[in-house]
């Protein structure tokens, strides 16, 4: 059998990888790291996490994407496989050491004996295209090199979409202040562990509040080149001093909410907060919640470290900020992710259109599916809309909502891109539902119908 040329060595393309290889698909796996670099990587492993080391939250009966790491648990992804042993604290989220799980990942698809691993640069859709029966995934991720990206364009007539992907600084362990940093989640709400103390809090009070909002909004940032020049941030992922640009209060009633907090040492909730989740297993590094910047280097240690519990923090990786890149794909892509102008070649991860680890894992491990099935000539449809996995695909190949405009943007999973579903009116007890209450009866009856249909498509769709 002739193999399928999966490109990237990310999320997506591991999953597309092992996807395939499972379904007894042979694979070359191409991923130009090490031989040519990219500006938000450090290594050559597969599956590197260049930005938060959080999967988000890992609750299926109340949290979408928590229902679509249930989902891909149960489609075998190789992505959720590995995170469980990385795993380190984070309340009810999934956070992983960044390294731990990335050598799995590294692991798993190098051993597999149907995975050939390439060490290359493809600049070209033709590069791989040799015959009729020819079958690619593209899964390059939001660094998609610029040869690539033209040759795309070319094929398919349409300019790729951009947007500005931040990353949020680490700062080592042992440098924060615990006199006056706590350890607290939100609400004493437990992990999976029972550990109700997943992340650190940084409180502030008013004038300290208003004297940060001041910093942020004068510090030095990152002067963009001209061609990154009039590219929208992705609203699920703005650095922290254009959220303070938006307004004094923004970053209260964001990131830096105090609600669910409490500082047992004053018996007071504080103004602000800034909060701290571990990045890796030994618990020598956190990562600064929703600190996403452009600052420049030397106005993110000067700022941050006037963040009451960091005056003296040392920083492991400061913040950054790189160009994303994603296709039209609901004009470009079929509704199993094949590019209409050219069905020998699937797009796969974030280039689709979908925001995040989780997200951009579905869907390469979907589009290897997709392609799984192809080769082995079996018939196979997305998954329903009223999955997790269906409704990101549904998403992308046009079933989506757009903003009235006719354009289209990147979205994390959530249930608003499901289906309505007449959710409970009564609790167990027959008295009525209100708010909240209401609220998390209608997630959970969405995702129970969720895995209900889920397990109804994987029935048809077994390919071995």
């Amino acid at each position: 059998m002739k193999p399928v040329h999966v490109v990237g060595g990310g999320m997506a393309g591991s999953e597309a990888a092992w996807a395939l290889a499972n379904a007894g698909v042979p694979v070359v796996l191409h991923e130009m790291r090490p031989v040519v670099k990219t500006d938000a990587h450090h290594t050559d492993k597969f599956a590197e996490l260049v930005c938060s080391n959080s999967f988000r939250s890992d609750d299926w009966r109340g949290n979408a994407v928590g229902l679509l790491h249930e989902e891909m648990r149960r489609l075998g992804s190789l992505v959720m496989a590995s995170a469980g042993p990385a795993q380190v604290p984070a309340g009810s989220a999934l956070a992983v050491d960044r390294d731990v799980f990335s050598d799995a990942v590294t692991a798993a698809l190098t051993a597999h004996e149907l995975i050939s691993v390439e060490r290359d640069e493809v600049k070209s859709l033709d590069a791989l295209l040799t015959s009729d029966d020819a079958s690619v995934i593209f899964a390059t991720g939001p660094l998609t090199s610029p040869a690539l990206a033209d040759s795309i364009r070319n094929l398919t007539g349409e300019d790729s979409l951009a947007f500005f992907d931040a990353i949020a600084p680490i700062v080592h362990a042992d440098s924060i202040n615990f006199d006056i940093a706590w350890k607290q989640s939100r609400y004493d709400k437990e992990g999976p562990g029972g550990d109700k103390a997943a992340y650190v809090n940084c409180p502030m009070d008013k004038a300290q509040y208003e004297t940060f909002i001041a910093a942020l909004n004068a510090g030095a940032k990152t002067e963009f080149k001209d061609w990154e020049k009039n590219t929208p941030y992705f609203e699920g992922c703005l650095p922290i001093e254009v959220m303070a640009e938006r307004g004094p209060e923004t970053l209260r009633f964001g990131p830096m909410k105090p609600v669910g907090l409490m500082d047992a040492r004053v018996g007071t909730r504080p103004y602000a907060v800034v909060q701290l989740r571990q990045d890796n297993k030994l618990g020598t590094l956190f990562n600064m919640v929703g600190f996403q910047t452009k600052l420049k280097y030397g106005a993110q240690e000067e700022i941050f470290r006037m963040i009451p519990g960091l005056e003296n923090a040392r920083f492991a990786r400061l913040g950054g900020i790189h160009r994303n890149t994603f296709l039209n794909s609901p004009r470009l892509l079929d509704s199993t992710l094949r590019l209409k102008a050219e069905p020998r070649v699937r797009f796969a991860g974030q280039v689709t259109g979908v925001e995040g680890y989780v997200e951009s894992a579905a869907m390469g491990m979907l589009a290897g599916r997709f392609a799984a099935a192809e080769r082995l000539g079996r018939a196979i449809e997305p998954p329903p809309h009223t999955t997790a996995l269906g409704a990101l695909v549904a998403h992308v190949t046009g079933g989506h909502i757009t903003d009235g405009k006719g354009s289209f943007q990147p979205m994390n999973v959530n249930f608003g891109l499901f289906p309505p579903i007449d959710a409970p009116t009564h609790g167990p007890d027959g008295k009525k539902l209100k708010g909240e209450e209401r609220g998390r009866a209608k997630k959970l009856a969405m995702a129970e119908r969720a895995l209900e249909d889920l397990a109804g498509w994987l029935d048809g769709a077994s390919l071995r």
